[in-house]
């Protein structure tokens, strides 16, 4: 808890300063409860615009890749990631891995976490809106938490891939009304008690078309691509 207030507290300064914050709609999230918050992701940065701007602690996924890697500055990183509360995900490991995400997500929102997700699993390589995986889709119709959808602008400009450092720009965050799902919940799961394939795609498209209006960005039915090396 005090690491993530401290770098809660230094954000906040942050986009009160050098990156002007616009936050619209908060009075979309439950102030308590479990909540799920889906959005676009642009920068690394994304994640702590975000923390800034709601008023109770969010919980991300951070790449498995945040705890493993080796030498001092690996242990430094993890030990960071573990006190911002983050839970790994494996991003390539296949059907059980996207279990494991699913069946962690739903913990944690049984525990009544507001628990925020970027579905397009990376960040958008050329910034565009890509295509969501359907994680996030399976973890709402699983718990049938509040499904709140959120578009970030500006944070490309704050953080382009590749640097580290923020730099000045204006930074603007929208949080939408709660999708309403109930009838996709209400269809026939699979025979494990999974939902069914087609009901995650429908639900994943619809929330991606409506954080393309949030963000304002253009949609584009693919997945993000890899980002291409940044020339030194």
């Amino acid at each position: 808890m005090p690491v993530y207030r401290a770098t809660r507290a230094l954000m906040r300064l942050a986009a009160a300063t050098a990156c002007p914050t616009t936050v619209e709609g908060l009075e979309h999230l439950p102030r308590t409860g479990p909540v799920l918050l889906a959005g676009n992701h642009l920068a690394a940065c994304d994640t702590f615009f975000l923390m800034a701007a709601v008023p109770r602690r969010l919980v991300f996924f951070g790449k498995r890749e945040y705890f493993t890697a080796p030498g001092p500055r690996g242990r430094a990183l993890a030990a960071y990631c573990g006190g911002l509360g983050f839970q790994p995900v494996d991003r390539r490991g296949g059907p059980a891995a996207a279990r494991r995400f699913v069946a962690t997500g739903a913990t944690l929102l049984a525990a009544g976490a507001a628990l925020a997700i970027y579905p397009e699993g990376t960040r958008s390589p050329d910034g565009r809106l890509h295509r969501g995986r359907p994680g996030t889709a399976g973890i709402a119709l699983t718990t049938g938490a509040p499904l709140v959808p959120f578009g970030i602008a500006g944070t490309d400009l704050v953080q382009p891939i590749g640097t580290t450092l923020l730099r000045p720009h204006r930074v603007r965050i929208r949080f939408g009304r709660p999708l309403d799902y109930s009838a996709l919940r209400d269809r026939p799961p699979r025979l494990d008690g999974a939902p069914a394939t087609a009901t995650l795609r429908e639900l994943t498209t619809q929330l991606m078309h409506r954080i393309a209006e949030l963000s304002e960005q253009p949609y584009v039915d693919a997945p993000a691509a890899p980002p291409l090396p940044v020339p030194r």
